[in-house]
């Protein structure tokens, strides 16, 4: 697929992909969506590729779905993607963009500046937000006489709690940096010009760990952080660590602790798989 509206650069063992629409705030299109999910998906196939950040080119992360190209073509009687209608939330109906974001790799979001609407929302169930300190974050979804998406009502009440949560969402308002921070919006708020080294530096540290055993602790944190059943979570965790106990990875990093040296784990992965 030819990218159009992201860019995606790899550095080391991470992708850095790039909504790139920054005359328009990097405003959202299902475009854009299928654009992302091929880039997540590649990644997720590219075994050099240990995590993902996402960021916005220019002063706004994203300024929510492109008014004109969304609302009004849909109004207008068209569907402004790939059947829209027939998706989630609004997207293209091949694109299940919280399916994907919780079974691929660890991603990070880089919030350089405004994300508002669906630029919020895409990024709930990433594994760690990072903001600039000029980021905004904002839910305006009534303001435009509409609901959330993407599970949001979900996301946000696990990130911020039930009250913070009601009030983000039913009053519309924008939230400087600190205060997303201060409510559990996002986890860092750091100067602009250091955004990107934070967000790296935390995707290479959760990179260097194995990426079929982050995947698998992603599927458990995802079917586990609000249940009730205990007795499912716990199934859930023993039968994940019975398989975990067969693994190459398992077995690498017990040899490197007896013997005192750093694991390998990309190694290991590939000789179990020759």
């Amino acid at each position: 697929m030819d990218y159009t509206q992201i860019k995606t650069e790899k550095r080391g063992n991470i992708l850095l992909l790039t909504m790139n629409r920054p005359d328009r705030l990097n405003a959202w299109t299902p475009k854009m969506a299928e654009e992302q999910a091929d880039a997540i998906q590649k990644a997720n196939d590219d075994p050099d590729i240990g995590a993902i950040v996402m960021t916005g080119e220019g002063r706004g992360f994203c300024a929510g779905a492109d008014i004109e190209g969304t609302f009004k073509t849909r109004l207008d009687g068209k569907d402004p993607g790939n059947d829209t209608a027939g998706g989630s939330g609004g997207m293209p109906r091949g694109v299940d963009w919280i399916e994907l974001v919780r079974s691929s790799k660890p991603m990070i979001a880089a919030v350089n500046g405004p994300a508002v609407g669906i630029g919020v929302t895409m990024i709930l169930p990433f594994d760690v937000i990072v903001a600039a300190e000029e980021a905004k974050f904002g839910m305006v979804f009534v303001k435009m006489g509409i609901v959330p998406e993407l599970a949001s009502s979900h996301f946000l009440v696990s990130r911020m709690g039930w009250g913070h949560a009601n009030e983000m969402m039913l009053s519309g308002r924008l939230y400087q940096a600190a205060e997303a921070q201060e409510k559990g919006l996002c986890e860092y708020v750091v100067p602009g010009d250091k955004l990107l080294d934070k967000a790296f530096s935390i995707a290479a540290q959760i990179a260097e760990n194995p990426s079929r055993q982050l995947r698998m602790t992603k599927e458990l944190l995802t079917q586990n952080a609000c249940t009730t059943d205990l007795t499912a979570a716990q199934k859930r965790e023993t039968d994940a660590l019975k398989i975990c106990w067969t693994t190459p990875e398992h077995h690498e990093a017990v040899d490197a602790f007896l013997n005192k040296r750093k694991p390998d784990f990309k190694k290991a992965a590939k000789s179990a798989a020759e």
